[in-house]
């Protein structure tokens, strides 16, 4: 795999997974109309909100909706936008609707689910809608709860279109709000580290932004918050599997990553490219600390379809040294019996092995 001529216009598909989170999806909406890159796709899953989410995702696209935000102010030129509602029968079926000339800025593909899927199952709804009818050179995977730069896209595409060895790219990403500041990062790289207490986690977390993460490098893994995938690298994985829907939400990320990686393909973090993250919310509206190690089973699931055996039982050693730690944070920091019964049913079903 070699360099490749630069494409500008390179077609993207982006995909943004909605449940019960109108307000933040429509703030994420409005500032993807603003990005500077002129050639892609919004694709928004509902994955079966019981609110009125659909309804007011309807009405923000006839201009009846005005979106406030720290970060822009709302624009009414590309209002109405033209909405195009799909079933999920009808995505799956690759059923086309003609979008005619209306240019990406005044235009939304809705796919509505009639249950949950989950966060893995739910994208890859919306990834084989794309290949089948979009044809994207690329798929981007976005939180609903997150607000992008102008150059988000561009920056991404013009490094992926420097080597067709990069198979997943993934931005600098910021807390959205941080006691107030913009600049503090959330995610500049993943790492992996088989010896640490979390086998994976965020570069720079908690850090304030002085540039240094300013480089473009090849890292571990790039968390699905935000996430740019080459269809050359989807193409090659089963097509009723494109992220890995034993997962329902977390770890996904992480071992496609891995199986990219495995595969020769690189995953790439590029700084340039800036999104503003609203921590914790895409995961129920709960804290964020510790939302990882509540799902416990699926996280060993990860390690042990995807590590040396020695590592997973390595780290189910390490589990019964911390988990007496994490139980009592959970109850003093917290204060949260319901998050901490979440925990003890997914340390149940560990213990049974599912």
């Amino acid at each position: 795999m070699g360099a490749r001529e630069p494409v500008r216009t390179s077609r993207v598909a982006i995909i943004i997974l909605n449940w019960n989170g109108w307000q933040d999806t429509i703030e994420c909406l409005e500032s993807l109309y603003r990005i500077d890159y002129p050639c892609y796709d919004v694709v928004v899953v509902d994955n079966c909100s019981v609110d009125e989410s659909v309804e007011m995702i309807r009405e923000y696209c006839e201009g009846r909706i005005k979106v406030n935000s720290m970060f822009f102010e709302h624009s009414w030129e590309n209002k109405p936008i033209h909405l195009i509602e799909y079933t999920r029968e009808e995505a799956e079926l690759g059923v086309a609707k003609s979008t005619g000339s209306i240019p990406p800025s005044r235009r939304l593909i809705l796919i509505k689910n009639e249950r949950n899927f989950g966060f893995a199952e739910g994208n890859n709804i919306a990834i084989r809608y794309c290949l089948k009818v979009l044809k994207p050179e690329y798929v981007v995977l976005l939180n609903n709860d997150t607000v992008v730069d102008v150059r988000f896209l561009s920056e991404l595409v013009k490094v992926a279109e420097q080597d067709e060895s990069i198979g997943v790219l993934g931005p600098k990403i910021y807390y959205y709000d941080f006691d107030g500041r913009r600049d503090v990062l959330w995610f500049a790289g993943g790492k992996i580290d088989v010896w640490r207490e979390m086998l994976y986690r965020h570069v720079g977390i908690g850090e304030v932004d002085e540039g240094q993460y300013d480089e473009v490098r090849d890292v571990d893994w790039i968390t699905g918050c935000a996430i740019m995938l080459s269809t050359a690298l989807l193409a090659t994985r089963q097509p009723t599997r494109q992220l890995n829907p034993e997962y329902f939400f977390g770890n996904e990320d992480v071992e496609y990553c891995v199986e990219a990686r495995r595969e020769g393909y690189r995953v790439v973090y590029v700084p340039s490219s800036k999104v503003w993250h609203k921590v914790g919310i895409s995961r129920g509206k709960r804290k964020e600390s510790f939302t990882s190690i509540r799902n416990i089973p699926d996280y060993f699931t990860l390690i042990r379809r995807n590590f040396p055996r020695w590592v997973y039982y390595y780290h189910l050693l390490l589990l019964g040294a911390v988990l007496p730690r994490w139980a009592l944070l959970y109850l003093i920091r917290y204060r949260d019996m319901g998050m901490l019964m979440d925990f003890m049913r997914n340390m149940a079903r560990l213990i049974r092995g599912r």
